[in-house]
């Protein structure tokens, strides 16, 4: 579990390094998130050997969202005064990816010639 562990981090270290190096506009873990995935499709063996590690991290998934919480619960004040804008902006950009993702896979399907089963 500790070398599981362990190489998760290298990947999350490795990408917030490269963006950092190169000053890329993606979040540093997405980059290690993606550089892993490519490490999945090199060798096979190293899912089999993550998989366990990042089962118990998925369960506890959501001890990692005790800090955003509680600042919200700091920020209470901000949220009242500005809480209309991030509502629209949530609701926006959730229609948005929507919207965005529904294109796209029509445009896969039209590249690939993929046929709707309707």
């Amino acid at each position: 579990m500790i070398f599981s562990f362990a190489l998760i981090l290298g990947f999350q270290i490795l990408g917030e390094a490269i963006v950092r190096l190169f000053g890329l506009p993606v979040p540093g873990p997405v980059l290690g998130m993606v550089l892993m995935l490519f490490a999945f499709f090199l060798k096979d063996d190293l899912v089999d050997g993550i998989r366990p590690t990042a089962g118990v991290l998925l369960a506890n998934m959501s001890l990692l969202f005790v800090p955003a919480g509680v600042g919200i619960m700091r920020h209470g004040e901000r949220f009242m005064n500005e809480g209309v804008g991030i509502a629209v902006t949530l609701v926006a950009s959730t229609l948005i990816a929507m919207a965005v993702s529904g294109y796209v896979i029509l445009l896969v399907q039209k590249v690939l010639k993929i046929e709707d089963d309707e």
